[in-house]
This record gives C-alpha cells, sequence and structure tokens, in this order.
C-alpha cells in the first residue's frame, strides 16, 4: 500500500492517544462497524471503520475483506462518526466511497492487545471472528484477517442496489 499519513483520503478527527485494543473499543456492547469501498485517485481499497465512543477507528484494507482472504491494512486517523452511513464523493478530489458491508461488532477479549484486535463481525457480507493484527516495523502497518479453523462459504456478490445479500455473505464459524 502506498498511502503516507499525509494522505488522509477523508475528513478525519484528531487520533485518540488512548490504546486502541484496551481502552478505546468498546469491550462487551455491540457497536457499528462499515466496509466502505473507496475508489481513490491513489487506488482502490476498502476503509475498514469500527465505531469507538465518538469516532471510527479506521484501517484502509489493499483488498476487498473476505473470508478466505488475508490482506495488508494500514491504520487511518480516526474518521467521523458519519461515514457509518455515507456514500458519495470525498471532498478535496479524494474519490468515491460506496458502503460495501454494515453491521455490529463486538470486541472478542480473548486475543485482543495492544497489538492485535479480535472482532465479531454481524454484518450484511462478512460474519465471524476477524483479526487486525499490528506488524514489526511501524505502527500504522497491519494485517486483516479471518480467524483461522473456521468454515467459510462466499456465494455471489451481494447486490448493490438492494442490498440483498441472502447469499453474497462470507460466513466464519467462531473459533471454540
Amino acid at each position: 500500500m502506498t498511502y503516507r499519513s499525509s494522505a488522509v483520503r477523508l475528513p478525519v478527527v484528531e487520533p485518540s492517544q488512548q490504546n486502541i485494543a484496551n481502552q478505546t473499543l468498546p469491550a462487551v456492547c455491540h457497536a457499528r462497524f462499515v466496509v466502505l469501498r473507496h475508489d481513490a485517485p491513489r487506488g482502490l481499497h476498502w476503509d475498514f471503520m469500527l465505531a469507538a465512543g465518538d469516532v471510527l477507528q479506521t484501517w484502509a484494507l489493499e483488498r476487498e475483506p473476505a473470508a478466505t482472504v488475508e490482506c495488508g491494512a494500514e491504520r487511518l486517523p480516526d474518521h467521523r462518526l458519519a461515514y457509518l452511513d455515507y456514500e458519495g464523493e470525498v471532498t478535496g478530489g479524494r474519490g468515491t466511497v460506496t458502503r460495501h458491508d454494515w453491521g455490529t461488532y463486538a470486541v472478542c477479549a480473548s486475543g485482543t492487545s495492544e497489538n492485535a484486535v479480535v472482532v465479531q463481525l454481524d454484518g450484511q457480507r462478512l460474519r465471524g471472528t476477524a483479526m487486525l493484527v499490528r506488524l514489526e516495523g511501524g505502527d500504522q502497518r497491519w494485517r486483516f484477517s479471518f480467524v483461522s479453523g473456521g468454515t467459510a462459504a462466499r456465494g455471489r456478490s451481494a447486490d448493490s442496489t438492494t442490498g440483498d445479500a441472502s447469499d453474497g455473505r462470507a460466513t466464519v464459524q467462531p473459533a471454540t
């Protein structure tokens, strides 16, 4: 991924100084998440956003998130909650975003630390336990994947005009 912190693609709020995994993400409640397909001048990517208090903690994923695919991710500054429901042009010529998936999530206490965020997703397309793991060599470099050992079933893509994801949902069984 070629993005730098100076190439923020969406309006942002100042990042929290609190620890991402231990203090900012809700520990038990089911908060909202969204995945935005971001067609940007620098290239197509997916913004994975987790509601945490009054901000969205955001990672830019190199590839479309799917139960059977690992991909690189870059931690971005926190974004405004308005992006939970937003689709359209991004100001400043930074492309357009469409909602790829949305739903609720809960933080999984097991496996969550300062270098890893483990969440249970319940979305229109994505369901199961997803992980973001910080890579060595930088605070912004992460890896996104679903927990291995689960089963994944992926049908045809959900209809973006109707939102029907009945057979376009990626399903991963939670690890036991």
